[in-house]
């Protein structure tokens, strides 16, 4: 039990699995209490068990995209109309529009119900975010790259790679404040500094983007070797088909108005193909593993509390649907139950059952006293 909660970094699918159920569970609700709950939940996990790493950063980046995307929301809803409902509290002169533009109003009355209606999507937009945030700032992306199967490495790195730009930016951020403190520059307005810091920040950051690519050239990345035309156009050929029943049976699945056998059947067809797709894909790629990581209690503990949250407000969804999505109809506070309450609460766990991230410099530390 001791050897548990040694400090180490966990696997980064655990911290992705979690975050994803975390997501998951925000889709299948508007109420604000537990969106505001999903994000305290994942700011507490974050601020408990992210590292020292230029990635672990970045969450705060992703607090700022989450309130702008509610703003954004809220603000389209005055713009394009929010007349829809009973209680008026804003009257703005409506801009006439042609007719081939029927259907769109620009200004016009506001009413609560329509701007509540914004701010609860941009709410929910918004913590999914939020969510994906927390993994990123938790999960380390070289080592997630490494764990992705052959079939996926080359899609996989141009994903992760997407991934680390927001720990990237603020990297560079951290770097040029810290230059111009050196340099007795930091007692100038933030307004007039900011084209001292937004400047350096693209040009780092474009630079790093650049040596990136050069190395991933030199790598071999992107390229196809020796494997036949044929053997391409059967993986391929695979792939698409899996993609394609995958899709349908999850719109099968979701829309209870199709027929039943577009649902399961076509799903579970739809991921044999796909999966018999990429193991073909996955026979021509050839790389090896050094130390692979491989999957410990507190990485299991971590993946099930993501499960678990998403399970329980998809089933809470699904037996108490006014709960979980306030009505617009009526102006009153959202009510909020003890059920989805706690499952929500379960996401927190791994700030409690997990070891603690591996301290920087650790081993020099050690080396060092010896």
């Amino acid at each position: 039990m001791t050897s548990y909660f040694l400090p180490r970094d966990l696997h980064p699918a655990a911290w992705w699995v979690w975050a994803l159920g975390l997501a998951v569970a925000a889709t299948r609700t508007t109420n604000p209490w537990l969106l505001l709950t999903i994000v305290a939940v994942a700011g507490y996990v974050v601020v408990a068990r992210r590292s020292e790493a230029p990635w672990a950063l970045a969450f705060r980046l992703y607090l700022y995209l989450g309130a702008f995307i509610v703003a954004i929301r809220v603000f389209f809803r005055v713009v394009f109309g929010g007349g829809e409902g009973a209680t008026i509290i804003l009257r703005l002169p409506e801009i006439p529009l042609p007719e081939w533009a029927a259907g769109i109003r620009l200004f016009g009355d506001v009413s609560a119900e329509s701007l509540l209606g914004g701010l609860y999507d941009g709410m929910r937009l918004a913590t999914m975010v939020i969510c994906l945030g927390a993994a990123n700032a938790l999960a380390n992306p070289k080592r997630l790259l490494k764990a992705m199967p052959p079939a996926l490495y080359e899609v996989g790195t141009a994903v992760i790679v997407a991934l680390s730009v927001f720990p990237q930016l603020a990297e560079s951020v951290l770097r040029v404040r810290r230059a111009r403190r050196l340099r007795g520059g930091s007692g100038k307005r933030k307004v007039k500094a900011l084209h001292t810091i937004l400047i350096p920040v693209l040009e780092d950051a474009l630079s790093r983007s650049l040596q990136l690519a050069a190395s991933m050239d030199s790598r071999g990345y992107g390229r196809a070797g020796t494997v036949e035309a044929r053997a391409r156009l059967i993986t391929g050929t695979l792939m698409i088909i899996g993609l394609l029943g995958v899709c349908v049976g999850v719109y099968a699945t979701l829309d209870g108005s199709t027929p039943r056998y577009l649902a399961a059947p076509v799903l579970s067809a739809g991921v044999v193909i796909g999966l018999a797709g990429f193991r073909s894909a996955g026979k021509r790629v050839r790389r090896t593993r050094y130390r692979p990581d491989r999957w410990q209690p507190p990485e299991i503990v971590v993946a099930l509390s993501g499960i678990a949250v998403a399970a329980v407000l998809f089933t809470t969804s699904e037996v108490n649907p006014m709960n979980m999505n306030p009505s617009l109809i009526g102006l009153s506070w959202p009510s909020l139950s003890w059920v989805p309450l706690l499952g929500v609460l379960i996401g927190v766990l791994p700030a409690f059952l997990t070891p603690a991230p591996e301290p920087p410099y650790a081993a020099l530390e050690e080396e060092v006293h010896a």
